[in-house]
């Protein structure tokens, strides 16, 4: 199953993200019912949300001290799809 690549990301105000994939969909996350909760409280801590980043090994949205968020979650949140749904899709797709 292969799966879009982020190619860049940005933090575009508290809590919110400009994502852009490598099959040219592109929006805006919003994480804000991340915030303060658990280990994303480090994101307030030394403007730390504003460092996001793509994790080069993983391709994955990352921060500093190795934080991350669902790429999946994220690509399905900004195509408005289902994410049940795109998964089963790709895994039947794989299978032919």
């Amino acid at each position: 199953m292969k799966f879009p690549k982020i190619m860049s990301v940005t933090a575009i105000g508290k809590y919110k993200l400009c994502v852009r994939f490598s099959d040219a969909s592109e929006g805006e996350y919003d994480v804000s019912h991340l915030a303060g909760k658990g280990v994303f409280k480090s994101w307030d801590t030394d403007n730390n949300f504003s460092k996001v980043s793509i994790n080069t090994e993983s391709g994955a949205i990352t921060w500093p001290g190795e934080l991350d968020i669902d790429t999946i979650n994220v690509y399905c949140k900004i195509k408005g799809l289902d994410v049940d749904a795109y998964l089963n899709s790709k895994q039947q797709h794989a299978a032919y």
